[in-house]
């Protein structure tokens, strides 16, 4: 059984994508041991406790500096024992050191096709308020591991939304979740469940049937 921790800042809509994959089997093998957020009024830590799941806030302002929050922060993921960590809009800088402690075990999701509108300062309603900005045609969501950049990991999985000419940010962000985000993620963390993802020279490999 895959040990699952879920990092969220916000209002948790990908956690509970999670949450309800688990119960209608689409995730397999695999239970959300914790989840961990940096935020203490996000809803997130409620949707985890309405579902039985332990839930605690870390808060940067509660330290003296980045360097006490980071191993703080570090230590409570090692109480949780994670085989995987979930950032399902997670907006701090995971730690060298917790990248370094999990190799190939901490994942993403991020509203848009990387390499495309990814990088600093791009998060949130900034990545669809860009993708409007330009004009494409087509954007969506990625799930890919994390490493020491912002958003360089490798690739696990992609999924395209059209662009229609009425798209304000906000109805941009929602169907983005909607037809990307809740269905990749699920599916990632099942992938991995099942033994079927492995990174190889700094590409993602998928064994077994195509997705």
């Amino acid at each position: 059984m895959l040990n699952v921790l879920v990092c969220v800042s916000g209002g948790g809509t990908n956690l509970q994508a999670l949450i309800d994959a688990g119960k209608d089997g689409r995730i397999r093998n695999a239970r959300i041991a914790g989840v961990i957020s940096n935020n203490r009024s996000a809803y997130a830590l409620e949707r985890a406790r309405q579902n039985g799941i332990d839930a605690v806030c870390i808060s940067p302002k509660d330290f003296p500096d980045r360097a006490a929050f980071n191993r703080a922060f570090l230590e409570k993921v090692k109480e949780y024992a994670p085989d995987l960590i979930v950032l399902a809009g997670f907006l701090v800088n995971i730690p060298p050191e917790m990248i370094r402690a999990y190799p190939n075990r901490i994942i993403n999701i991020h509203p848009s096709l990387i390499p495309s509108f990814c990088g600093t300062g791009y998060y949130g309603l900034k990545v669809h308020e860009a993708v409007l900005a330009r004009g494409v045609k087509v954007t969506g969501a990625t799930v890919h591991f994390v490493d020491e950049g912002t958003d360089t990991g490798p690739i696990l999985l992609q999924k395209s939304v059209e662009v229609l000419p009425a798209d304000t940010p906000k109805s941009l962000q929602q169907r983005v979740m909607e037809e990307a985000e809740w269905i990749l993620l699920p599916r990632a963390v099942d992938l991995i469940a099942a033994g079927r993802v492995s990174v190889v020279d700094g590409k993602t490999v998928i064994s077994g049937r195509n997705e």
